[in-house]
C-alpha cells in the first residue's frame, strides 16, 4: 500500500498549514509586533515631560510605511533564504550522489560509523551497512541528514514561506497601530496601545504552545520578555533623543 506521506502528517502526526509555517508566522509576527510598537514607543519615548502627546498622522505615517517596507523587506529576505537553503541542499546531495558512485567502500565504512554510534554491535552495523549500500537513495538521505546534519529541502516553497513571513508580519505588526485608527492621540491611546501590543505577544505564544505542545508558560513568557526588551530598548532610545 502506498502512503501518501501529506496526509500522514496531517491525520497521524497533527501536523497542519500552521505547524508547517510555525517558523515564518513566529519569525514575522514577532519582528512585526516589535517593528511597529518600536515606532509607538520611539515618540512616546521622545515626548516632553513624561506626556505622551503622539501625533496619531505621525504614528500612523510612520508606522505603517515601516510595517509594510519591513514586511516586504521580511518576506524576502525569507525567500532568498529558503532558495538558498533549498540549492545548497540539492548541491550536496549531488555531491554525496558522487562519492557514493565513486568510493562506495569508503561511504560504507561510514554507514558503519553512524550505526555503531546509534547503539548497534560493530557486526550488526557491517551486516546492515552492506544492505544499505544497496539503495543509494536512502544512503545519500543518512548522509544528508547524519553526516552533514542538513534538514531536506526538497519540498521547500522559497515563494510560500516568504509569503507567510510578509503575512504574519503584516497581521501581527498591525495590531499596536490599531488604536491610533479608533482614537484620539492621548495618554490613553498609548496605554491602549502598550496592551494591544501585549496581547499580540501573548496570542503569538499561545500559537506557539498550541503548535508544539510544550510549556504554555515558556511558549509565552519566552515570547512577551523578547517583546519586551525591544520595547524597552526603543522607549529608552526616544527617551535619549527627545531629553
Amino acid at each position: 500500500m502506498d502512503i501518501d506521506w501529506g496526509d500522514h502528517r496531517r491525520e497521524e502526526h497533527g501536523l497542519g498549514q500552521i505547524q508547517e509555517f510555525l517558523k515564518q508566522i513566529v519569525y514575522g509576527g514577532n519582528d512585526g509586533i516589535v517593528t511597529t510598537f518600536a515606532i509607538v514607543a520611539g515618540f512616546a519615548g521622545a515626548s516632553a515631560d513624561g506626556a505622551v502627546q503622539i501625533g496619531a498622522l505621525a504614528v500612523l505615517v510612520f508606522g505603517l510605511a515601516n510595517l509594510f517596507a519591513d514586511a516586504v523587506s521580511m518576506g524576502l529576505g525569507e525567500f532568498l533564504s529558503t532558495r538558498s537553503q533549498r540549492d545548497l541542499y540539492v548541491s550536496q546531495r549531488r555531491v554525496e550522489f558522487e562519492e557514493l558512485e565513486n568510493n562506495p567502500e569508503q561511504e560504507r565504512q561510514e554507514i558503519v560509523q553512524m550505526l555503531a554510534e546509534r547503539g548497534l554491535d560493530h557486526a550488526t552495523a557491517e551486516r546492515m551497512s552492506h544492505e544499505l549500500i544497496q539503495c543509494p537513495e536512502l544512503v545519500v538521505d543518512m548522509m544528508m541528514s547524519y553526516e552533514l546534519e542538513m534538514p531536506d529541502m526538497r519540498n521547500g516553497s522559497p515563494a510560500l514561506d516568504g509569503l507567510m513571513t510578509f503575512l504574519s508580519f503584516v497581521i501581527f505588526g498591525a495590531i499596536p497601530l490599531t488604536p491610533y485608527f479608533l482614537f484620539e492621540p492621548t495618554d490613553a491611546t498609548f496605554y491602549a496601545s502598550v496592551a494591544a501590543t501585549f496581547a499580540a505577544l501573548v496570542l503569538l505564544g499561545l500559537l506557539r504552545w498550541w503548535s508544539t505542545r510544550e510549556s504554555v508558560l515558556r511558549c509565552v513568557g519566552e515570547t512577551v520578555l523578547v517583546g519586551l526588551a525591544c520595547a524597552v530598548v526603543a522607549y529608552g532610545v526616544g527617551a535619549i533623543v527627545g531629553a
